[in-house]
């Protein structure tokens, strides 16, 4: 929905409908492979680098919202390092058609294309747009979830934030997950069309070339194509991901 023109798509349901008439119900699973072998590294180095960054700035264990913010901004820098040739492979995939030519069964066979025909850059596609995103993006994700975590806290365990179950941290994930997309999301669209760009970019990431040619196609709406299935998703994948560090955190703190 983000890449393809608006008269492809009438929105998320016929975008659907469509994927699994043309293409089956594995259409949908396009591009799983690629965040599905990456998302550990990723996560790993995501939440590390959050911490350090945490740690930087204060010995404190409840930091301000104003240096939880920095160091989620921190995490998203470094953590872009991993997340752009994961996302460029996802996306690339996702958006190739069966029988369309020239399509590549995984994620392997296509990042040895991209290398053949760009070189160490072509796997590193997208870079600077995905660094771009995910600055305000763990910004919002983590300052969401620690702003959510604290007031309940505040109204279920007299401000212990280590007390708190599964419910009010699976709800602030999900909150967090909301502040991910909605701090970042025309960024997102714009780093989808710069990873399915014909050649690498070589201004400014091509940030402002993918950004002019969604304002003129399709207007401010174009910046939030796609929008509400990435809230939709975000709410139970955000509520996981922040249920399962809490709680593994908590056991590794007691060994």
């Amino acid at each position: 929905i983000q890449i393809e023109g608006s008269g492809v798509f009438k929105g998320p349901v016929d975008c659907l409908m469509k994927t699994v008439r043309n293409e089956g119900f594995l259409g949908l699973y396009k591009g799983m492979a690629s965040p599905l072998v990456g998302i550990a590294a990723v996560n790993s180095l995501l939440f590390w680098a959050y911490s350090l960054g945490k740690r930087l700035q204060t010995n404190s264990t409840s930091p301000t919202l104003g240096q939880v913010a920095i160091a989620g901004s921190g995490a998203g820098i470094v953590n872009s390092v991993l997340a752009s040739p994961v996302e460029l492979l996802k996306v690339r995939l996702q958006t190739q058609y069966s029988g369309a030519g020239n399509t590549f069964k995984g994620p392997i066979p296509l990042a040895k294309h991209l290398v053949q025909q760009f070189g160490a850059r072509g796997i590193m596609w997208g870079f600077w747009s995905t660094v771009a995103r995910e600055i305000p993006a763990y910004a919002g994700f983590y300052t969401g979830f620690e702003f959510a975590k604290r007031k309940f806290a505040d109204s279920l365990t007299g401000g212990n934030v280590d007390k708190l179950g599964v419910l009010p941290l699976m709800a602030s994930g999900s909150f967090a997950g909301i502040c991910y997309w909605t701090a970042s999301y025309p960024l997102d669209v714009i780093k989808s069309r710069v990873q399915n760009s014909p050649v690498p970019p070589k201004r400014l990431g091509g940030i402002i070339e993918a950004a002019q040619a969604i304002s003129k196609e399709q207007g401010v709406k174009g910046f939030f194509r796609g929008y509400s299935p990435s809230i939709i998703r975000s709410i139970p994948a955000a509520g996981v991901t922040f249920v399962a560090y809490e709680f593994v955190m908590r056991g590794l703190n007691t060994i």
